[in-house]
C-alpha cells in the first residue's frame, strides 16, 4: 500500500494564472486513509483527482506515491503504471459483458492464468456482496449492484490507491446512504487508500478519515470530519459545511484570548484570535443545533418564533431578532413552541466561531 504526497500542485486550463483550476495545492494522504476532496462545482476537486490519476499533466508542483514521483512538470507516469484504480460517476461498466467478464477485464489484459482469474473474481464478488450474480448483465442489476461491479472491477487488480469520482451521485437517497456504509467497510477490509470526490457534505462527514475542503481552486482546510465541522478554518468552510447561522456582530473588548461580542439581542464572551481588537466588525458563526431556546416573558426586544417546522427527529425554528435577523435553530421535538412566542436564546460559545466581517 502507499500514501500520496501532493506538493505545490497547480493546473490551469487558461492563460490566466489567477483563474487556475487548482492553485498551489499541498496535501499529504497517509497509507490506508479515506480522504475526501469536498467542495462546490468548479472548486478544483475533480481536476485534482484527474491529476492524481495521471490523466492531466500539472503546470507546477509534483505528486508522489510513496517515494516515487508519478507526476511533475517534466513528465507523468501513465495511468496503467501508477498502481491506482478509478471508479467513475457513471460506473462505465460494459453493457454487453456479464458481471464476471466486467470484473475480469483488467485481469485478462494482464494475461493471468484462467484459474487465477476465476479465483480472484469470485473472491472479489463475495467481498462486494455480488456472489451468485456472475452471469447477469448490467441491465439486470440495480443501480447499487452496478456500482459494486465498478468497485469490484477496480479492486480486483489490487491497486494501492482507489480514486472515486462522485460514485454515489446517481443513486437514490436510501441506496446512497446504504452504499456509504458499504464503501467505508470495504475500505477498512482492503486497507487501500481511498481518494473520494463529492460535493455532498453529509457524504464526506460519514465516510472520511480526512476531508480536504476546496474552493476557488484553493485548499481551504484539511482535517478530520469533526475538526472541519466544529472548528472551520474560515468563513468559506463554515458556510459550506452544513447548516449555519452567520450573524453580523461587533467586538466590544478583548483580553487574554477572550472576546466580548455583541449582536442584536445577543452578547457573549468566547475565545478569539488576539489579532482582533475592540470595534472590529465580525461574523459570528453558530450552527442551528448549538443554540438553545426557552420561552420567556414577551417584550419589545425579545426574539420571537417566526416559523416552526416538524422534521421527525427534531423541530426547526425560525427565530426573528429585534433587527429582523433570522436565526435557524434546531430543538428536540419535546420542546413545543409556537409562532409568535417570545423566547430567550443561549449560544454554546464553545461551538461558536468568529471571523472578520466580509466587506
Amino acid at each position: 500500500m502507499a500514501g500520496i504526497t501532493i506538493t505545490n500542485l497547480t493546473k490551469s486550463y487558461t492563460a490566466d494564472a489567477n483563474a487556475a483550476a487548482v492553485r498551489n495545492l499541498n496535501i499529504a494522504v497517509s497509507d490506508n486513509c479515506f480522504l475526501t476532496l469536498l467542495g462546490p462545482s468548479g472548486c478544483g476537486k475533480t481536476t485534482t483527482l484527474r491529476l492524481i490519476a495521471g490523466y492531466l499533466k500539472p503546470d507546477a508542483g509534483e505528486i508522489r506515491v510513496g517515494e516515487k514521483i508519478v507526476s511533475s512538470v517534466s513528465g507523468v507516469a501513465p495511468p496503467e503504471s501508477r498502481g491506482m484504480g478509478m471508479v467513475f460517476q457513471n460506473y462505465a461498466i460494459w453493457p454487453h459483458m456479464t458481471v464476471f467478464d466486467n470484473v475480469a477485464f483488467g485481469l485478462k489484459l494482464r494475461k493471468l492464468p484462467k484459474a487465477d482469474i476465476g479465483a480472484k473474481v469470485d473472491a472479489m464478488l463475495k467481498l462486494v456482496n455480488l456472489g451468485g450474480l456472475e452471469a447477469r448483465y448490467p441491465n439486470e442489476l440495480s443501480g447499487g449492484q452496478q456500482q459494486r461491479v465498478a468497485l469490484a472491477r477496480s479492486l480486483v487488480v489490487e491497486p494501492d490507491i482507489l480514486l472515486l469520482d462522485e460514485p454515489l451521485s446517481n443513486l437514490d437517497a436510501k441506496l446512497r446512504e446504504r452504499m456509504r456504509s458499504e464503501l467505508k467497510q470495504l475500505q477498512r477490509r482492503t486497507g487501500i487508500t481511498f481518494v473520494y470526490v463529492t460535493h455532498d457534505q453529509a457524504e464526506a462527514l460519514a465516510l472520511s478519515d480526512q476531508i480536504a475542503v476546496m474552493h476557488g481552486g484553493l485548499l481551504q482546510q484539511l482535517g478530520s470530519p469533526q475538526d472541519v465541522y466544529e472548528r472551520p478554518a474560515n468563513r468559506v468552510v463554515a458556510d459550506f459545511m452544513g447548516l449555519t447561522n452567520i450573524i453580523p456582530a461587533t467586538v466590544e473588548s478583548i483580553a487574554e484570548g477572550q472576546a466580548r461580542i455583541s449582536a442584536t439581542g445577543v452578547t457573549l464572551t468566547m475565545s478569539a484570535d488576539e489579532t482582533l481588537k475592540a470595534g472590529d466588525a465580525v461574523d459570528l458563526v453558530v450552527r442551528p443545533e448549538n443554540i438553545r431556546l426557552q420561552q420567556t416573558v414577551p417584550s419589545d426586544t425579545a426574539p420571537r418564533i417566526a416559523d416552526r417546522t416538524f422534521l421527525g427527529n427534531l423541530v426547526e425554528y425560525q427565530v426573528a431578532l429585534g433587527d429582523g435577523t433570522m436565526l435557524r435553530i434546531e430543538a428536540h421535538p419535546s420542546q413545543r413552541l409556537s409562532p409568535g412566542d417570545a423566547v430567550a436564546i443561549e449560544f454554546d460559545t464553545r461551538a461558536c466561531s468568529i471571523f472578520p466581517a466580509q466587506a
